[in-house]
């Protein structure tokens, strides 16, 4: 019996949950960032996969600006120590940064795939 053909997967949810783009069942990461070889459910290579630094740069735009606009707000309503402010913000850029960052990496991958762009399509 022949095997029935996989249905899209949506790139966003394989981007949040940080899947396969082609089948959304098979882990994506084997480390923090690192990509797997291939996709341990479906057989794709991911190996050659580059999102650069793409993602890097829109999650630390996001962020800053998320960040910037709430430290202004911040003091200009309770006009805290220059010191609150670093307790305050340093660690809530750093968690917004590394937490987003995975995400944002699948959904570049994910959104190539769907494209085919850099030759990561269903033939691999």
């Amino acid at each position: 019996m022949a095997e029935a053909p996989l249905l899209p997967v949506s790139p966003i949810r394989a981007g949040i949950l940080c899947r396969c783009p082609k089948c959304g069942k098979g882990r994506l990461y084997s480390g923090f960032l690192t990509i797997v070889e291939k996709c341990a459910s479906c057989g794709l290579e991911l190996r050659k996969q580059d999102a650069g630094d793409g993602p890097a740069v829109f999650i630390v735009l996001f962020v800053g600006g998320i960040i910037v606009g709430l430290a202004l707000w911040v003091e200009i309503v309770y006009q805290p120590p220059y010191w609150v402010h670093v307790v305050i913000w340093a660690p809530a850029i750093l968690a917004g940064c590394l937490g987003a960052l995975r995400p944002a990496k699948a959904l570049m991958i994910a959104l190539q795939f769907k494209h085919k762009i850099l030759g990561l399509d269903d033939e691999s």
